[in-house]
């Protein structure tokens, strides 16, 4: 941590392990996914604004009703990734997953 006169400097990664937890705790992970959550929802309703699409047609174009398009948009958890999926396809866009496999042992039971 950096000082500069009495004001205390810290970078974001600082703030976040302070205030929410070190990378890996249960708290921290909870606050990344919200955020990667938050993000995807927000490029989903660019993309459906920039391509003129309401939610209700943009609904219709994956089979679900204008609730769970809104859902979508504001974040809400509960949706399965074969509709995020849809949703992307439907607004002719590519999504790419990242999978990180962590250094961890698994046994057998």
């Amino acid at each position: 941590m950096n000082t500069k006169g009495s004001m205390k400097m810290m970078t974001l990664d600082e703030l976040k392990d302070k205030h929410i937890g070190r990378i890996g705790s249960s708290e921290r992970d909870d606050y990344e996914f919200e955020l990667k959550v938050e993000v995807l929802g927000a490029m989903i309703k660019s993309v459906r604004i920039e391509r003129n699409l309401t939610q209700e047609q943009l609904g219709e174009l994956i089979g679900v009703n204008k609730s769970q398009i809104s859902k979508l948009e504001r974040n809400t958890k509960n949706v399965t990734i074969e509709t995020v999926l849809k949703v992307f396809r439907a607004l002719k866009t590519n999504i790419k997953f990242s999978i990180e496999k962590m250094d961890e042992n698994y046994g057998l039971a």
